[in-house]
């Protein structure tokens, strides 16, 4: 498979999962965004859960592809793969949480490892530099990572309180802008760089 079709899926994998989430939210009926958790969507007897799971395999799967693509780009590129293969704690997280969907006590063991996606963007900041340097690196791993820190908010409850589902939102909201980058950013730079076609 060609690397430009693999850089790709860093815009598919957001996209499947804000409409996976959005549809079921919408076939539950009286879910709210705003204070409910995602894992709900998928919880055991709902009516969204198959539905949810298969979104987050898919999500899953794409993010292997997409961690390949970017991988065999860094290589090339002499970058170095680090902020890459951290990518995998986050296709292993939410495949997990698909397969052991809430009330598990398997499902929240399985998430745990998408919290270490934050370290993606910020070993970004000290390994990506150089001549072969990402356009607006700085700016948007700052930005990602300032985004997905924000989802922490939902160990201080005293802060939106009645908020609980948005603050977990962030989360996921800065990781889909570190993806959505990183496929934009590694298709132009393989492409200006390697003269590899990717368009």
């Amino acid at each position: 498979m060609k690397i430009k079709y693999l850089l790709y899926s860093g815009f598919v994998i957001p996209a499947i999962f804000w409409i996976t989430t959005f549809i079921c939210g919408f076939i539950q009926g009286d879910y709210n965004h705003f204070s409910r958790l995602v894992s709900e969507l998928g919880a055991i007897g709902t009516s969204s859960q198959y539905f949810f799971t298969v979104g987050l395999i898919l999500c899953s799967i794409l993010s292997i592809l997409f961690v390949t693509g970017l991988y065999k780009s860094c290589r090339a590129l002499k970058l170095s793969t680090v902020p890459v293969l951290i990518i995998l704690f986050y296709s292993v997280s939410i495949a997990g949480a698909a397969i052991f969907p809430l009330p598990l006590r398997l499902h929240e063991i399985m998430g745990m490892p998408s919290i270490l996606l934050i370290l993606s963007p910020l070993f970004s900041l000290f390994l990506w530099n150089g001549k072969n340097k990402l356009p607006m690196i700085t700016q948007m791993s700052i930005l990602s990572l300032i985004v997905m820190l924000t989802g922490f908010l939902v160990y201080f409850p005293d802060i939106l309180s009645n908020s609980f589902g948005l603050k977990q939102r962030f989360f996921h909201f800065g990781w889909s802008i570190w993806f959505i980058y990183l496929s934009f950013s590694f298709l132009r730079i393989t492409k200006e760089k390697m003269n590899i076609k990717v368009v």
